[in-house]
């Protein structure tokens, strides 16, 4: 079927945090295959693993050492061939995460070009001279904290890296480069494979010339508007659509820092030919100082109202012109009730609201593992977390900078830090949550007793079975994916209320998105007594004059 990707939902699993099959206290593919049947009850369409490739793992899997190899703790290539088939029979695609704006510093095409100036692989990666003190050549910082550069005695160069130092960049302007990853991308699908999650894409064209970032007082190393969106992105969107994706009935998404819905239009607009959707990261920043230079970890406080006119203008800018691709939730990002909700007295309703609110718009929806049971945030020492981006960034701003106070910085750490989705799985109220039989990478949340998958499966009004309505919703009602999109009450600080029009229907879809309770009186004009309640997270048959604590419904009227 053509464009099956948009009436389907799409579950992601971070493999290693999933389920471990063997006891090393590492997820792994057998593990994913044993909950298949699981994932099969939700009711989602597609798997979205994140890389499962040969790796050092010095970020956890993306710094990519083999692309043709499964990494060891995984599993075997039969594993992932059975995981494939295996998906398949229960009618779940599977869709791998492409990682090539870099490589690992231990993928055999560095190796080789970190030896000289002259062999085939040189500028497989980008080499710059020192400045004439011996500094970097330029001022661009990595996302990960420090310089973007690295100094090679060997080459008497600098390479470049937008993330750790053992993630060289690849340098796309290349045409080989370009083949290698079109190579790889077409030895997977001829193995089954139904799709790519690319990581950073709009990064991959760089601004060749490397001009420094203006200097601000206080800063060295600037990230910005040169680190994506460079002038040939399109163009390589387009020759890889071209020589590899038009080929196969797959789909595609791209992450893509730093795009906004205007640019959107650019990647996922059908007659360009480049990708199906993109994840958008605005929404995902309204809770950062822009520009500070703390970065993600200067928070402020979150704001419904900029929440609902980011999300709203994607919604309007691509329809008719692209499509969405929506979620509040990834291994790159916390745990959305712990940060914009309540995880604690309204754990199920809170989330059961965000569900509602994302679930109703025009796109594809992304569901991250343990989503569907409301799993949370975790308040860890500095010891226990795993993620270098916390590390390097504790290490830079707090120690070597003193940009932010330690109390300030595991604040933002409790609240943002990407471990908060990266804990284990949470399976059961048995030893380390049913995970692992052994001593499990990453220290297992502590609310595992209360919070797990078995008892989700056994509680009728569950996380889990709320979000298999939704997912019902999204296949069967075609005003889900056809249905224009129109936002009410935009400067509303505790309701999140839109329209969804098709035919002869129209849905309204509410949300309180607060603690308080809330007369119905603001949202009645755009009620009826003509319509029926399609879902509610209060299970009602009728609107109440009250709007309780994170209370949501969609609501059907017949026009």
């Amino acid at each position: 079927m053509k464009d099956w990707w948009k009436k389907s939902v799409v579950y992601q699993i971070y493999p290693r945090s999933f389920k471990d099959s063997n006891g090393d206290g590492f997820g792994d593919i057998p593990g994913i295959i044993e909950k298949l049947d699981y994932l099969k009850e939700l009711g989602v369409d597609a798997l979205w693993l994140s890389p499962v490739f040969d790796s050092p793992q010095d970020d956890n899997g993306y710094d990519i050492r083999d692309y043709r190899k499964i990494y060891e703790k995984f599993g075997t290539n039969e594993d992932m061939d059975k995981l494939i088939q295996e998906a398949h029979q229960r009618e779940i695609k599977i869709i791998l995460d492409l990682v090539v704006n870099h490589t690992s510093d231990e993928h055999e095409w560095f190796v080789e070009s970190y030896q000289s100036k002259d062999n085939p692989y040189s500028d497989y990666y980008f080499w710059k001279d020192p400045k004439e003190d011996g500094s970097e050549p330029n001022n661009w910082g990595s996302s990960f904290c420090g310089s973007a550069w690295e100094y090679c005695e060997q080459r008497g160069q600098y390479y470049l890296h937008f993330y750790t130092k053992k993630q060289p960049d690849l340098n796309w302007e290349n045409p080989k480069v370009r083949k290698e990853v079109y190579d790889i991308m077409d030895y997977w699908f001829k193995k089954g494979v139904d799709g790519w999650r690319m990581d950073v894409i709009a990064s991959i064209s760089k601004y060749t010339d490397f001009p420094d970032y203006p200097e601000e007082p206080g800063k060295k190393y600037y990230t910005g508007h040169m680190h994506s969106n460079g002038p040939r992105l399109h163009e390589y969107l387009q020759e890889m659509n071209r020589e590899v994706l038009s080929k196969y009935d797959c789909m595609t998404v791209g992450e893509a820092p730093g795009s906004t819905a205007e640019l959107a239009r650019l990647f996922t607009a059908p007659e360009r030919k480049e990708l199906n959707m993109i994840f958008t990261f605005e929404h995902m920043n309204i809770d950062r100082i822009p520009g500070n230079v703390n970065r993600k970890w200067a928070l402020k406080p979150f704001s419904l109202v900029d929440l609902k006119r980011i999300m709203s203008e994607w919604q309007e800018k691509l329809n008719g012109y692209g499509w969405n691709a929506l979620y509040f939730e990834n291994h790159d990002q916390p745990r959305i009730i712990s940060r914009w909700g309540n995880d604690t007295t309204y754990r199920k309703e809170c989330a059961k609201a965000f569900a509602t609110v994302l679930h109703g718009m025009q796109g594809t929806p992304y569901i991250y593992q343990g989503e569907e049971i409301g799993m949370t945030n975790v308040q860890y020492e500095l010891k226990e977390y795993d993620d270098v981006e916390i590390l390097n960034g504790y290490k830079e701003l707090v120690q070597t900078e003193k940009t932010i106070s330690e109390e300030d910085f595991m604040k933002a750490v409790w609240n943002k830090g990407r471990d908060n989705a990266r804990v284990p799985m949470q399976w059961d109220d048995s030893s380390n949550a049913g995970f692992t039989s052994g001593r499990p990478w990453l220290k297992v949340s502590d609310r595992y007793k209360e919070i797990n998958v078995k008892e989700a499966l056994e509680d009728e009004n569950s996380i889990f079975y709320y979000y298999k309505k939704l997912i019902t919703l999204r296949h069967t009602r075609e005003i889900m994916t056809e249905g224009d999109y129109h936002l009410l009450l935009p400067e509303d600080e505790t309701l999140f209320v839109y329209e969804r029009r098709w035919k002869n229907k129209k849905w309204l879809v509410a949300a309180n998105l607060s603690e308080e309770k809330i007369s119905v009186e603001k949202i009645k004009p755009y009620l009826s007594d003509n319509g029926s309640i399609v879902i509610s997270n209060y299970n009602r048959q009728q609107i109440s004059d009250i709007l309780m604590p994170y209370e949501a419904f969609i609501f059907e009227i017949e026009v």
